[in-house]
């Protein structure tokens, strides 16, 4: 979960999320060493008064700034090449959930059952209990069990949407006649938030996500009640 002046990214909570920030630290890297570097040469160039006049090209810089720039490149593509295989990859899901985006409000269908389907609305602003958080908490959450492959297609009933968890590493775009997949494995136990991250009318900002991991058995426990409720 977010807290007031975070300027880092939210704890992972899946596989996908820890390797997306072990890329990011790598890709930083990177660019620390790059911005050091130059850095260090515009004050050089800036600070001495040593100019050489008869130099006018180099071949030995020329290949340098040509291979290095295109090592640099490669050692930033081949793990990120990785990352988003392992995002696309779909094996064997324990359950598949479907999201399907509205205006304003998701509604998910658990295709593994017959009748397990239902809208999520946010909660009003007056309605929240203590500790809830506003503009974020839904009257359903979409509860998934820990530890097991979930795949969750993706689509919309009218305009554009944007099915997205920040502390999964997911973000799947929602288009009408269009159904996306994508998968994910929540590492452990708690509630998971998120919004709909793309522009789709007036009260786009209320169309918040939550997505609660718990153990298989009350996973169990919570879709039989439903069921039967139904």
């Amino acid at each position: 979960m977010a807290h007031p002046s975070q300027l880092g990214f939210q704890d992972a909570a899946s596989p996908v999320m820890e390797e997306l920030l072990h890329f990011h630290d790598h890709a930083l890297m990177i660019v620390l060493l790059i911005s050091t570097l130059v850095l260090y040469i515009i004050v050089a160039m800036v600070s001495t008064k040593l100019t050489n006049k008869y130099i006018l090209d180099s071949q030995e810089i020329e290949i340098v700034w040509t291979i290095l720039p295109a090592v640099i490149l490669i050692l930033i593509a081949l793990p990120s090449l990785r990352i988003l295989y392992l995002m696309d990859e779909v094996n064997d899901p324990h359950l598949t959930i479907k999201a399907m985006g509205h205006q304003w409000y998701w509604s998910y269908e658990y295709t593994d059952y017959e009748e397990l389907t239902f809208d999520s609305y946010m909660v009003p602003t007056q309605d929240l209990l203590p500790g809830q958080f506003r503009l974020l908490e839904t009257d359903h959450r979409m509860v998934v069990p820990v530890e097991s492959p979930t795949r969750i297609l993706v689509s919309a009933e009218d305009v554009l949407h944007s099915w997205a968890v920040p502390s999964l590493g997911i973000k799947m775009d929602a288009v009408p006649g269009r159904l996306n997949q994508t998968a994910f494995i929540t590492s452990r136990p708690g509630l998971f938030y998120g919004q709909c991250s793309e522009i789709c009318g007036a009260n786009h900002s209320f169309m918040p996500i939550v997505v609660e991991a718990v153990p298989l058995k009350h996973f169990e426990d919570w879709s039989t009640l439903l069921l039967q409720d139904a």
